[in-house]
């Protein structure tokens, strides 16, 4: 397969070259810990990338589907080769072998020498608003290039096999503006994972064109977007793309690597691997030690572009690489009254590493303002939330969020804490979006205390169900309306301006304006905070090592003998890592990761792909059961760490 693979130049190998040209060679994952396959089902399942595929090829029902092995790229050659003898044929997946280049289309379309070359994609696009991803400057749209370069290597290999070809570029996406006509159209396309985890799809057995009702995908002509690129090569203006693509080719071949030259693009490099010792190799470290001649210890030390909002980007240019490098005199120090200043705080993370200071920083005084200002009881809360390119219900558009959980934590000026509330909705075919706002109002509407989100996740989802409530005509409407006016403020995708006077407080601006641990490494979310917070507290650590039994605290979903702060070695286990797995064979900390990779979805979570599986109908009741039980737990836990996080700065403050 090694040989085979390094042959020929694939339309997957060639965007790795387009993205970073080093990445042409970390292709296999029993050299380089590599977990595209795991991802791409994943992706599946919660973005709908495989689905909206499937989809697209209800267009096409007499289209004729290329099937074989994977890696035997003659066979798939030759069985297209005799399918296009035919005058007039539609091709799925057919491939296309020539000198040392090949490819496979997503859909192709023949009638006599016109063809028609359909690329498809998960990505949404507003239909409406669009005109062409060539912007005024003559450049490609940010974001577009990847997918068209894409299609512009097809239709080049295209051309090479078949000269006489009139071939029309097209990429067919997701329609922002689309309304989903048909209940349950996801579950017509089942994602699917063989013992490989490889995805592929299951389509209902006799499913029709009519089935699916109304179309949510849309067709863009994007020939002048391909032809830009064979004639100009837009990425680098200083070679042909046939030169460039000669260039990818033979060093693919020939195995020789392509220098990349590193720098802060390589924050997000996929075959960057954390744990040496397991026996992967790692290409980011072979890129920086070849370049660098320093060994992994001291490249495995914080970088510049580590730094909170990356500020110092100049400083890679001037060979400076790594956060003990940098000065004051590199940032634009400017103190902010009331709080610490951004700039600030960078330069805190910079001078702690430095210094080897391990010890959290407070400015206490605006810190104990801050929590002074709070009014008990003090209210915490989480959502759950879900948006997918194929809508589960009708009447939704593609990528529209579902809001079908949230847990509800109270703190009282005494100090206890209680598990208050929680909703949790999967009924299939439901959408549970109002009854979801209905029921966080009678739960916050127990109290006028303040109320916690952390960062903007929740603020923007009520403005969301604002929207989807103003084109109701839910009976409650204009109560719903003023409840979430009331604890929220508008996003500036409203008509409307509001500040609610109890505009839920967000507290990740309280960790980020008042707070800096160094074991967070500059991150702010609630998955580092947590640990960091516990860690650093022996308040924290002494109240939740003990049993739920023997501490002022309620649980709805874990038993009072459960502990929260397990320790191992002396330091506190990561409750978030304690916590079983949603799915078997599938760790919590992946689906994170995977999720805050997808481009369209964002504030994800191991939650987004629970409740994608929820809404097929063949799951078994008894692990439906397990995994809402871990649902529960999950957004609990989320709310009580915000807890935890408070109580920790109140005793910071005392």
């Amino acid at each position: 397969m090694k040989n085979l693979k390094r042959r020929y130049l694939t339309k997957s190998r060639f965007k790795l070259a387009l993205d970073c040209p080093t990445k042409l060679f970390y292709t296999r994952k029993s050299e380089y810990e590599n977990q595209s396959e795991t991802d791409s089902f994943l992706e599946g399942l919660a973005q709908g990338g495989f689905q909206v595929e499937e989809l697209a090829r209800m267009d096409h029902p007499a289209g004729i589907a290329i099937l074989g092995k994977d890696y035997n790229y003659q066979l798939l050659a030759d069985k297209t080769a005799e399918l296009l003898k035919q005058e007039n044929v539609t091709i799925f997946e057919p491939a296309f072998l020539i000198d040392g280049l090949f490819i496979r289309v997503d859909i192709l379309e023949k009638k006599g020498n016109k063809i028609r070359l359909i690329e498809v994609k998960a990505k949404s696009i507003n239909s409406n608003s669009h005109d062409s991803f060539i912007n005024s400057k003559g450049n490609l749209s940010g974001g577009w290039d990847i997918y068209l370069y894409d299609i512009a290597f097809q239709k080049h290999v295209m051309h090479l096999c078949y000269p006489e070809w009139q071939i029309t570029s097209y990429l067919k996406l997701v329609d922002k503006n689309a309304i989903t006509t048909v209940d349950g159209l996801h579950q017509c396309f089942k994602v699917v994972a063989d013992s490989q985890l490889r995805t592929g799809i299951e389509k209902r057995e006799g499913l029709t064109k009519d089935d699916i009702g109304d179309p949510i995908l849309c067709l863009l002509n994007v020939s002048a977007e391909v032809d830009l690129i064979l004639k100009d090569n837009p990425i680098d203006t200083n070679s042909s793309f046939t030169e460039t693509l000669a260039h990818f080719k033979k060093h693919y071949q020939e195995d020789i690597k392509l220098f990349t030259e590193i720098g802060a693009h390589c924050k997000g490099c996929e075959f960057q691997v954390r744990d040496l010792a397991e026996g992967y190799k790692s290409g980011f470290h072979e890129c920086w030690r070849e370049q660098l001649q320093l060994p992994d210890h001291k490249i495995d030390r914080p970088k510049v572009y580590n730094v909170w909002y990356n500020p110092v980007k100049n400083a890679i240019e001037e060979g400076r690489y790594f956060m003990d490098e940098l000065t004051e005199n590199d940032l634009n120090i400017r103190p902010e009254a009331g709080k610490m200043s951004r700039s600030e705080r960078q330069w805190l993370q910079i001078s702690k590493h430095q210094e080897d200071d391990a010890t959290p920083y407070f400015d206490i005084e605006n810190l104990r303002m801050e929590l002074d200002s709070w009014k008990f009881p003090l209210n915490f809360i989480d959502f759950e939330t879900t948006a997918v390119a194929i809508p589960f219900m009708a009447g939704m558009k593609p990528y529209e969020q579902i809001a079908f959980q949230f847990s509800h934590h109270i703190v009282y000026e005494d100090g206890r804490v209680v598990h208050h509330n929680e909703y949790l909705n999967t009924e299939i075919g439901v959408i549970p979006n109002f009854d979801f706002i209905r029921a966080l109002r009678d739960s916050l509407s127990e109290n006028k205390g303040s109320i916690f989100r952390y960062h903007n996740h929740e603020n923007t989802i009520v403005n969301v169900i604002y929207n989807q409530l103003l084109k109701s005509k839910e009976l409650d409407k204009q109560e719903l309306l003023e409840f979430i006016e009331s604890i929220s403020h508008n996003t500036g995708k409203n008509a409307k301006s509001w500040c609610g006077e109890r505009d839920m407080i967000d507290l990740q601006k309280t960790v980020v304006n008042y707070y800096y641990d160094p074991s967070t490494g500059g991150s702010n979310s609630i998955k580092a905070i947590l640990p960091a917070v516990l860690g650093s507290s022996e308040y924290l650590q002494k109240k939740y090592q003990n049993k739920l039994t023997t501490i002022d605290l309620t649980s709805k979903n874990f038993d009072m003998d459960h502990v929260f702060c397990e320790m191992e070695n002396g330091k506190p286990i990561n409750p978030y890592k304690a916590l079983p797995p949603l799915f078997d064979g599938w760790d919590n900390e992946k689906l994170e990761q995977v999720s805050e990779s997808l481009t369209e979805i964002k504030d994800g979570g191991a939650a987004l792909f629970a409740y994608a599986k929820l809404q097929f109908p063949d799951v078994p009741e008894i692990e439906r059961a397990a995994i809402k039980k871990g649902l529960l737990r999950y957004c609990e836990l989320d709310t009580l760490a915000m807890v935890m996080i408070y109580e920790y700065l109140r005793e910071v403050c005392k």
